[in-house]
């Protein structure tokens, strides 16, 4: 089995496995129940996705193009909050 994703959060890491697997190509979440430790451990770089060594190629290409839509979806929403006019209600 090979990294083929570093996920920011287990949505994401989800996201991916299923475009993975929706190619018909296996893939395995590994630290997805380390998530519940977080105060305990180190924050970043506990949650991945994995695929077998034979799938590698065509898996990376699937990561890249869900990597890439996450990051514009990332970008619209701060871009909306650095934008906010105050229409929208803010937390008290």
């Amino acid at each position: 089995m090979r990294i083929v994703y570093r996920a920011q959060n287990l949505i994401d890491a989800h996201l991916v496995k299923d475009a993975l697997e929706g190619a018909d190509v296996p893939a395995f979440i590994s630290g997805e129940y380390l998530t519940g430790g977080v105060g305990q451990l180190p924050a970043l770089d506990y949650v991945a996705v994995l695929v077998p060594e034979s799938s590698v190629d065509v898996a990376e290409k699937i990561v890249r193009e869900i990597d890439h839509a996450l990051a514009e979806a990332r970008d619209a929403i701060a871009a909306f909050d650095d934008d906010s006019d105050g229409l929208v209600p803010q937390p008290l």
